[in-house]
């Protein structure tokens, strides 16, 4: 976990982003960008916020979507 005090309260064992860091199956840099900045302009967040919609874990936090991640279990 960083040193950072603004980790978006999304970020969590039940996260997919998070699992999906933990297995080393997306950069760094999605996670720094956006869950250890609050969460700033994170869709999965403001979509799960505003909309009740809970984003598949192959989209990214920019609403992107990861082939990679595409029909991965994680």
């Amino acid at each position: 976990m960083p040193e950072q005090k603004n980790v978006c309260h999304w970020y969590d064992e039940t996260s997919a982003m998070k699992r999906a860091y933990d297995a080393g199956l997306i950069d760094r840099k999605w996670i720094e960008d956006y869950c250890w900045n609050g969460g700033n302009g994170c869709v999965r967040k403001r979509r799960f916020e505003q909309e009740g919609y809970v984003s598949p874990n192959h989209i990214l936090p920019d609403g992107t979507v990861s082939e990679k991640l595409r029909g991965l279990r994680f």
